[in-house]
Formats: structure tokens, sequence, C-alpha cells
């Protein structure tokens, strides 16, 4: 089983400009593979490999345009290569976009790896990287297994982190039989960010929300200072902390829960809704208010944390009406978005609208309607 690991680093200024000619140089490389991508196949019709476009680094490395290369890790240079032609099978296989030319100007794209010649040293504090040297490194916990690939970023606040992919020798155990007893329907929402359905509901903490008011100060800020002076980098600087603020409060709050489900010793299966967040997003009333919840982060993270802990994942289809479904078998056709409650004329039992889906996502999943969840099926 292999896991990652994450770290901020704390590279000096020597160090600092190294990591920069990498972001630099691995990003010119992919987009000096994607365009000789484009033209051969306009040419020829057939497409270069990352193989292929290895061959041609001696070459660039010669040349006096690009002997700067000479400076990267050969290794980081050949793996934004095989992420290039990774990206290129997404778009034949999976359909995922065609691949965009990587920008300078992207504050939130900015890595590369290393996939051999990596060391750790938790004592110390430091980490040792191929034509870098040691960085020091910030330690919250340990790992003792072989290291299978480094990869080094920077964040929109010039924040580094290193991240180890580390091939764990344990086996994940093996899920246990699904029972009733032992299952709970989870239903997404808004008001309540999850609702259980044994009736515990969770509060949307709604982190964009909070912190619309000074965000607001800040972006009125930006848009009066002058493009290109001191003051308006400073100010820009300052709205991108606030947003990497949100970011990691709702990552935190994404954990906490996922970790508080998967490790409950009382529930082995977890049935929620493939929910087209896509879709949902277009909808302009409620777009920023979706996209604060980071629903598809959620599946993702209970997706292999469920793995980790021996844990069933199922999933019933978008389109069951596990909200107007009363629990005599009444349909509501007429239910509004905006009916959080309502009555079932033929049984006159009052129906909350968040918990009658958390049950009925339940049921369904113990009716046999659903499969188990693959995370390259649920939309994002």
């Amino acid at each position: 089983m292999e896991r990652a690991y994450q770290y901020r680093i704390y590279p000096n200024k020597k160090q600092r400009v190294l990591l920069e000619k990498h972001f630099g140089a691995t990003r010119w490389l992919f987009n000096y593979g994607l365009q000789r991508k484009i033209e051969t196949y306009q040419k020829t019709g057939r497409n270069i490999s990352c193989f292929e476009l290895s061959k041609e680094l001696p070459n660039l490395k010669s040349q006096k345009e690009t002997e700067w290369l000479k400076e990267i890790n050969a290794q980081s240079l050949q793996m934004s290569l095989r992420a290039l032609d990774n990206a290129f099978v997404r778009f034949f296989r999976k359909k995922k976009g065609f691949p965009n030319f990587k920008s300078k100007k992207n504050k939130y794209k900015q890595s590369f790896s290393i996939p051999q010649g990596n060391r750790i040293n938790f004592k110390k504090r430091k980490a040792s990287f191929i034509k870098i040297g040691e960085i020091k490194i910030r330690i919250d916990r340990q790992f003792k297994d072989k290291i299978i690939k480094a990869t080094i970023s920077k964040n929109k606040i010039n924040q580094f982190f290193v991240s180890y992919i580390v091939d764990e020798n344990i086996k994940p155990p093996k899920p246990k039989p699904i029972k009733e007893k032992t299952t709970i329907g989870i239903d997404l929402g808004l008001n309540y960010f999850a609702v259980l359905s044994n009736g515990k509901r969770i509060k949307n903490p709604k982190y964009l929300k909070k912190s619309e008011q000074r965000l607001r100060v800040l972006q009125r800020r930006l848009s009066r200072k002058k493009k290109g002076s001191n003051k308006r980098e400073k100010v820009k600087f300052k709205v991108a902390k606030l947003f990497n603020k949100i970011s990691n409060q709702r990552s935190s709050f994404l954990h906490k829960f996922t970790e508080q489900l998967t490790r409950d010793n009382q529930v082995d299966t977890y049935a929620i809704e493939n929910l087209n967040v896509n879709g949902m997003l277009k909808n302009h009333c409620l777009a920023k208010s979706i996209a604060d919840t980071s629903w598809s982060e959620f599946i993702r993270q209970i997706s292999y944390k469920s793995k980790w802990y021996g844990k069933n994942l199922l999933m019933i289809g978008r389109f069951e009406p596990s909200s107007k479904m009363c629990g005599c078998g009444y349909i509501n056709n007429d239910l509004k978005l905006s009916e959080r409650k309502w009555t079932c004329p033929e049984c006159k039992i009052k129906n909350n609208r968040d918990l009658l889906a958390a049950q009925n996502i339940k049921k369904f999943a113990l009716l046999g309607l659903l499969r188990p969840i693959e995370l390259a099926e649920v939309s994002q």
C-alpha cells in the first residue's frame, strides 16, 4: 500500500534560486514536449513518446540557448516528460481535456518530481535532494518505509512543500460483510454539510462566507492600486494569503471529519450519492456555496480512507429519488429545492428532507441497487 506524506520545507536563498530554476526548467520542457507532439502529429499523424523526447535532452543541453538545463536534475526533466505522456493518456482514455501549456504566472501549480536519491533525516530535521542539497523540514509524523518519489511544490504565497510517496509494506484489511446495523447513509448538503441516517448532523463551517467581509475589503484595495506598483503586489499577497487560509481550514475540516467517520468501529459500510458537482456549479445562485463545501474532495478522502481501514463504500445513482420518496413508498415529484420539510399525503408523516435522503440512500444501498464506488467515476 502506498501513502503520501507532505511536509513543509524551509530552503535558504541559494536553495530557493535552485528550486525556482527547477520549476522553470520542468515547465519549459513540458511546453517544449507538448509543442513537439502537436507539430509531429500535424505533419505525420504520429505520436512522439516521452522516451523519444528524452533522447533530445543531450542535444538541448549542448545548445547555447538551452545549456541552462545542465543545472537541473536530469531525473526531474524526464519526469516532466512522463507527466506530459500521462496527460495525453487521460485525454484519450478518460476524456479529461487536451493538455494545456503551463504558464509562469500560474502560481497554483509550480512543482517538479524527483524519483531517486531522496533522503530524510528525522532526527536532524533535514531532507536531502540531488543538486539541491539538505533543506530544513518541519516534522509532524514519521515513516520507515522506502521512498518511491518526492515532489517539491510551491503555493501562491511562496511556501515550499515536499510530498513523499512511500511504499508501506502493509496489506489493506479486507472489508467486512455489509450489514444493515453497521451501515450508514450520508446526505451531503448546504445548510448542513452532512446528515447521517442515524440522525447525526454535521454543521457546514462555511469558511469562505465567514471571510467574505475581509476578502471584500482587500479586493477593493487591490482594485484601486496601480498595476505594476509595489503596493499592489503587497495587497495581492494579502488576498492570496487569505485564500490560502480558507483552503487550509476547509482541508483540515474534511480530514478530521472523514477520519472520524472511517475510524468508527461501529460502522463498516458507508452509502453516499454520486453527485454531479460540475452540473450543480452551473447554478449561479448556489455555485459559491457549493464550491465552498468541497463535496468532491470529501468523496475522494472517504474513498481512499475507507480502503485503509477496511470499510465498504457504496454509491447510488444521482437520479434516485432520495429526498422525494417517503417511507411508505410515495414519491413527491413536485418537491421544490426550497422545501426542507414536507408532509406525505398518503401516510400523513412529516418528513425532514435531509434526514429522509440519508435514510433512503442507505435503503437503496442495502437493496442491492448500488455497486462499489470507483474514484474515477465520481464527478469532480
